[in-house]
């Protein structure tokens, strides 16, 4: 365990990190599993509500570093993908 005041402020910081870390990385999962199930009902209208707000989560989430940003450019590039195939 840490001995020091500023370690054991190091641990309390890293603690509220890793929450709020973990809340923004389930909302993200949960709106991506949102779109998938839409687009497997081929749902194009719901899809394309959906897509913004789901890119804006997915952007934010690298921004924070919850997931890298070439992760963040696969999960849109597959969405629009897969969009387009239904689309069409």
């Amino acid at each position: 365990m840490a001995n020091t005041f500023s370690a054991l402020k190091r641990v309390r910081m890293t603690e509220r990190k890793t929450a709020v870390n973990q809340q923004r990385k389930s909302r993200l999962r949960h709106q991506i599993r949102a779109v998938r199930r839409l687009l497997e009902k081929k749902d194009v209208r719901g899809v394309t509500e959906a897509m913004p707000q789901t890119f804006s989560l997915i952007d934010r989430a690298a921004k924070w570093g919850i997931i890298k940003k070439n992760t963040a450019s696969r999960y849109k590039s597959r969405l629009t993908a897969r969009l387009v195939k239904i689309a069409a």
